[in-house]
């Protein structure tokens, strides 16, 4: 990150990530930022309510929630000021819309100036791999464990197959960097594609699903119950309120906005 925010023209991105401007902002740039808050927090993957059931119930839920909050955002700024720098200072910011690729198309054009920059970039991407490594294990674990309760296969089953799943559709996105470069799918390579297909699709959908059922079937009193075991629950009353009237409708402006956008209808 000091690397990136120090290159000649890097302070233009600095600029563009920190500085708020209101001319660029509108309800689509809220839409946006709901869409991206599902995959930074891992919302609707099934990862929060796996994991949430193997919780010791003296373990503080707000408490972790706020902690979750504050390390997240740290976090993403700076992954922000790794990334949007280098792109100005790089290429004057022509690529700041590439998505998920953007990483892959901007740091190794800082890791070729820098000294070192070959070790450096080695041990950068070795780490990214190991982070997706890390947050596979965690998706894999919503899928394995639902196998599990489910279809009642043994846990080697369930990993065994989790496994072949995982390495096909991982294997696609990879080849779509090189072999299958020019394989487009709503003009989008195969790694954008499946980027939109889960997070704008398949996660506000599940989203949407998860507040039915706690609304219909769990109910919220049962998940005040739950948190108050360890917590004063101080965001009880917000909490209701958003859940009651206003989460399924950002959902499904949410779903509605990212399908307009693939097919071209509006630009986000």
């Amino acid at each position: 990150m000091a690397y990136s925010v120090t290159r000649q023209g890097a302070i233009e991105g600095v600029k563009y990530f920190l500085i708020p401007n209101f001319k660029n902002f509108s309800w689509m740039t809220v839409v946006v930022a709901l869409g991206q808050m599902f995959y930074s927090l891992s919302i609707a993957m099934g990862i929060l309510y796996t994991f949430g059931s193997y919780m010791k119930r003296d373990i503080d839920i707000e408490k972790s929630t706020f902690q979750v909050e504050i390390f997240d955002t740290a976090i993403a700024i700076i992954a922000g000021l790794m990334v949007i720098p280098a792109v100005f200072a790089f290429d004057g910011g022509k690529n700041l819309k590439a998505g998920p690729s953007l990483m892959f198309i901007s740091l190794p054009s800082v890791f070729d100036s820098m000294g070192m920059g070959t070790f450096i970039g080695i041990m950068f991407f070795l780490l990214v791999f190991l982070a997706a490594l890390t947050s596979s294990v965690a998706l894999a674990e919503s899928v394995v464990s639902t196998f599990e309760d489910e279809m009642k296969w043994s846990r080697f089953k369930a990993s065994s197959i989790t496994t072949v799943i995982v390495f096909a559709l991982g294997t696609l996105s990879t080849l779509g960097f090189n072999v299958l470069k020019n394989v487009t799918i709503l003009k989008m390579d195969i790694l954008d594609f499946f980027d939109f297909l889960t997070n704008s699709v398949m996660m506000p959908i599940a989203a949407m699903a998860t507040c039915v059922l706690i609304l219909k079937v769990t109910k919220i009193e049962k998940i005040e119950e739950e948190i108050k075991r360890t917590s004063k629950f101080k965001r009880e009353n917000i909490y209701k309120f958003v859940l009651r009237y206003f989460a399924i409708i950002f959902l499904l402006i949410i779903l509605v906005s990212s399908i307009l956008n693939a097919f071209g209808v509006i630009t986000i």
